[in-house]
């Protein structure tokens, strides 16, 4: 009777554990751990050697001292400079060379080239102090020359190769940096026009609204219905007061087109190798002018995109609007992608399919893109009211 019960708890435990494990596997820590262990395997080819060696150490208090020396490993990112000065503990006195290419690399990815340099020149300066005390190293090499073609590779290899790992990971997230900025720049570039868009079409209707407000008062004065009127125009002429200072208008620009201005877009996209089938239903004519400005901004957006990425194919539009939702569907076929043509793809952050989004999502509609292996599709949903 309790076997489900246990059963269900045996594999939620399970799970968990699952998911534990994968995150911990892809974590800054499970890669110090690995290092540090893979750092103990190399040193552990030594064991033989060191209990060996006159050097006071048994073969298990040698493993004991190479474990603890592989453990500051797993501080490397925050203080790589405890395992660097372990390593040069390590050169004077069990002659071991391979914690001190870990601990250069460490130095050099964390902390930098001018570091890395640093450190690499102390190592150098101070294996050739250690090269000449007599005994070391064992068995003693017959010149100088020979010595720091072994000691100089090493320390240059591992610190170079941190120093690169370093550049890469700063040059990786100022590109992020970069792309993220674009991103934020342009939705608040869209956000604006948004505003703007705003501004110009509700305050013409306010307007309207004024004027209007103000002949009725004008008519109904010796009324009772004089006051009321009277107090209409005042609210109308204040609400559109506070629409322009909440929006401010920044330089000169033609109005956003409509849907009456997709035609003159499929032409355009046609004559420069991009061609359009239109299908748009004649009740989008009677969308709000915010609305239509909507649909224009996405279907150019993504007559861009389709002339960037998959240039000569067809392009699908359809703009419907059944019901209460307006829908804008734009799709496309993708081009064969051969090595030349990856190489030479355009270079995108994807700030459009932001830009686009935002204007959606502020009339409360929704955008979802689809990729296939053949084609690509770009689906927004808008209330109609």
């Amino acid at each position: 009777m309790h076997v489900k019960p246990v059963a269900s708890a045996l594999h939620a435990a399970a799970a968990r554990g699952r998911r534990l494990a994968e995150g911990w596997a892809g974590s800054p820590r499970a890669l110090d751990v690995l290092t540090a262990l893979s750092c103990l395997a190399l040193m552990a080819l030594d064991l033989p050697g060191l209990a060996a060696a006159d050097n006071s150490l048994s073969g298990p208090l040698a493993a004991v001292v190479l474990a603890a020396g592989c453990s500051t490993l797993l501080v490397r990112r925050r203080a790589p400079w405890v395992s660097y000065l372990a390593a040069l503990l390590f050169i004077g006195w069990l002659h071991e060379l391979t914690l001190i290419q870990f601990a250069l690399y460490s130095v050099g990815r964390y902390r930098g080239r001018r570091a890395g340099i640093l450190a690499t020149l102390g190592y150098v300066a101070f294996a050739l102090l250690v090269f000449s005390v007599p005994g070391w190293p064992e068995p003693r090499v017959e010149s100088l020359s020979s010595f720091l073609s072994l000691v100089v590779p090493i320390g240059v290899l591992a610190a170079a190769v941190g120093i690169a790992a370093y550049r890469h990971d700063l040059v990786s997230e100022l590109a992020a940096r970069r792309a993220e900025s674009a991103v934020l720049q342009a939705v608040e570039q869209e956000r604006t026009s948004v505003a703007r868009d705003v501004h110009d079409f509700v305050g013409r209707e306010l307007t309207l609204l004024t004027v209007r407000s103000e002949v009725l008062s004008t008519r109904a004065r010796e009324t009772s219905y004089g006051p009321d009127f009277e107090e209409l125009a005042d609210t109308a002429r204040r609400a559109h007061l506070v629409l322009n200072e909440i929006i401010v208008q920044r330089g000169e620009r033609a109005p956003t087109p409509g849907v009456d201005g997709l035609s003159a877009l499929a032409e355009e996209s046609g004559r420069a190798g991009s061609p359009v089938r239109l299908a748009l239903d004649p009740d989008a004519y009677a969308l709000s002018p915010l609305r239509q400005a909507a649909v224009y901004r996405v279907v150019q957006e993504c007559l861009t995109n389709a002339a960037k990425h998959a240039h000569g194919e067809t392009i699908e539009v359809a703009v419907t609007a059944d019901g209460p939702r307006l829908r804008i569907a734009v799709s496309n076929t993708l081009p064969a992608r051969t090595a030349d043509a990856a190489g030479r793809a355009p270079v995108s952050a994807g700030s459009g399919t932001a830009s686009m989004s935002e204007r959606v999502r502020s009339l409360g509609g929704e955008l979802t893109t689809t990729r296939t292996q053949d084609a690509y599709e770009v689906v927004a949903t808008l209330p109609r009211g």
